[in-house]
């Protein structure tokens, strides 16, 4: 039995995954051949595509509004990253996790597939990394790879979604979406983390991406997913673990997040399983864990 919600709420008033993914479709469709082109733009090599007004700004509004407090999430704070995520849904209002699942509609992981034309695409229900985040004033996440694979290992990660879901957030404020296409050490790109915005990016072993360090009160706040697919990037197999780097403006930090990269990189040769079980997934059959 999955535990309960720990915040109870009138059902009826909730703003549910398939009509929060009706509206998705509805706003995608007739943009697929737009975004197309936006994500497959030869110039850049980290494919991504934006799209503003994803559903109805009260929806995002509400959802938002759930948001918990961040000493209830998951705090990830080192020199590679310091924010708060969430993956165990069943511990927080359940908006939250209807947010989540829309994003997990059929009818989107098609609409995807025909946008990127990256085959055999399916949404992670496990969560792993995925989930909800926040950032607050001083969190950052530095240039990064994501991990390759699933929590199984079976499938490779090849796109991420993020749902930018605060409104009224400013550019100025930081806690935007940065794209290296040549890698940490070359120029960046932004992508601004504007209320009701979907921002979707491939990642492989070249997606390079970071976000800026949030410099004003409030909290950034993001719906997060990813999907997998058996089909590696590129035509060669391949596996690597989460990556960080430092910034150009930060050698040191750069030399010592290279050496944690190829201390982790030599203990997963050696456990090739990992050596803990991961935390940030979706454990339906338990109690919840991430307070």
């Amino acid at each position: 039995m999955s535990a309960p919600h720990a915040a109870v709420a009138n059902e009826t008033s909730l703003i549910g995954r398939e009509m929060l993914a009706d509206c998705m479709v509805a706003k995608l469709t007739p943009m697929v051949e737009s975004l197309r082109s936006e994500f497959c733009n030869p110039e850049h090599k980290i494919r991504a595509f934006a799209i503003d007004n994803i559903v109805p700004d009260e929806y995002a509004q509400a959802i938002n509004s759930h948001f918990p407090d961040p000493g209830t999430m998951m705090l990830k704070k080192s020199l590679r990253e310091h924010k708060y995520v969430a993956a165990q849904m069943n511990a927080y209002h359940p908006q939250l996790e209807e947010a989540v699942y829309a994003v997990q509609d059929p009818r989107i992981v098609d609409l995807m597939t025909n946008i990127t034309g990256i085959a055999g695409m399916e949404p992670d229900t496990n969560l792993y990394a995925g989930g909800i985040s926040l950032m607050a004033q001083d969190n950052f996440l530095n240039p990064h790879l994501d991990n390759s694979h699933d929590k199984d290992r079976q499938l490779y990660r090849v796109i991420n979604l993020l749902w930018y879901v605060t409104p009224g957030w400013k550019e100025e404020n930081g806690g935007n979406l940065e794209l290296w296409d040549q890698g940490p050490k070359g120029p960046k790109r932004t992508f601004f983390s504007k209320f009701n915005r979907l921002v979707v990016m491939e990642t492989n072993q070249h997606s390079w991406h970071s976000v800026s360090q949030v410099v004003a009160p409030g909290k950034r706040c993001c719906v997060s997913n990813y999907y997998f697919s058996p089909y590696a990037p590129g035509e060669n197999d391949y596996f690597h673990i989460t990556a960080f780097r430092g910034r150009p403006e930060q050698p040191i930090r750069d030399i010592v997040l290279r050496s944690d990269i190829a201390v982790r990189s030599s203990l997963r040769k050696l456990f090739p399983t990992g050596v803990v079980k991961p935390t940030h997934v979706y454990q339906r059959d338990e109690e919840p864990t991430d307070k």
